[in-house]
Order: C-alpha cells, then sequence, then structure tokens
C-alpha cells in the first residue's frame, strides 16, 4: 500500500518542509500539487521561495482550484499537495460547492495508487474569528482536516519543526 500522509500544523510550523522531505524519500518523480495564488508581491515571494527549495525531480501543478481533477492526472511518482487550506480558501471565495468538491477530491485521494503526502493548515486553535467567513472558513477547514485524516495511513501534528503522531480514539470507527 502506498505511503498516505497528512501534515497538520499552524503556519510557519515545518509542515510543508518535512512533508517535502517525506515525498522525496519516494523514487521516480514528484509532483508539487500548488494550490496558492499570488494576489500580492509577498504571496509571490513566498511562492518563489516555495519553488526554489524543490530540485529538477519535481514537476510542479498549479492548482488552486482543480485539485481533485490534478490528483487523478498524474500516473506515477509520488505527490505532495500544499496546501488544503488555500485550496479551500479559493474554493470558498468563489463560491463553490464545498461538500461537493470536498467529496472530488477526497475520492482522488482514495482511487490514486501513488504515494500521496498532504500539507493543511490547524486553524481551529486560535480565537474565535469574528466575521461570519471566518468562522465559516474554520469550520469547513476543520471538518476537510478531518475528513482528509480518516483517509490517511499517517497524520503527523507539526509544531516548531517537530512531529507528533496522531492516531485514531480507540474504538473508533
Amino acid at each position: 500500500m502506498a505511503a498516505k500522509t497528512l501534515f497538520l500544523g499552524g503556519a510557519r510550523s515545518g509542515k510543508s518542509r518535512l512533508a517535502q522531505a517525506a515525498a522525496e524519500r519516494c523514487a521516480g518523480p514528484l509532483h508539487y500539487l500548488a494550490t496558492a495564488e499570488a494576489w500580492d508581491g509577498e504571496m509571490t515571494d513566498r511562492i518563489a521561495r516555495h519553488r526554489a527549495d524543490r530540485d529538477t525531480r519535481w514537476t510542479t501543478v498549479e492548482c488552486p482550484l482543480a485539485l481533485p481533477e490534478a490528483v487523478a492526472a498524474i500516473e506515477d511518482g509520488a505527490i505532495l499537495i500544499d496546501c488544503l487550506t488555500l485550496w479551500l480558501t479559493n474554493v470558498m471565495l468563489g463560491e463553490h460547492d464545498v461538500a461537493a468538491r470536498s467529496d472530488a477530491l477526497l475520492a482522488a485521494l482514495a482511487a490514486t495508487p501513488l504515494p500521496l503526502f498532504v500539507v493543511s493548515n490547524e486553524v481551529g486553535l486560535g480565537i474565535v474569528p469574528d466575521h461570519p467567513l471566518g468562522r465559516a472558513f474554520r469550520d469547513a477547514a476543520g471538518r476537510l482536516n478531518q475528513q482528509i485524516a480518516a483517509a490517511m495511513r499517517e497524520v503527523y501534528f507539526v509544531a516548531a519543526g517537530m512531529v507528533l503522531p496522531l492516531q485514531p480514539f480507540p474504538g473508533r470507527d
């Protein structure tokens, strides 16, 4: 069975770096599914830094909305998705059906026989957002993270560059 691993953590926790290192242990081509969009200069710089951290084995696929389709189209190597919360942001801001798009993503992740490494932010550890869209996003991200975690073989919570393996509650289906 191919590795299917979720790296979950806060901003700048080291989750992307660790997910990339895990993917680079796989043989063959590496596919980086990028969900970010460069809306300003700072984000353009951030994307450029991430891209510079990857060597020539990597192929980048820009998929700010078409993430399920991008996963389904890859036939060899290993896949790194970075990150689910940026994808969810794009889905919500584009007023797409979150449940339908999440279901499509879950189906694509389940169908791929390839090693898969997924990065997502844990956004539920802070204060309650003061805006309805912020609360809706926090809730949708929490639900998506739970669904993705249930579909993975391994789930790691990342803080300060360190990992904590997570496991299902005993007796949970």
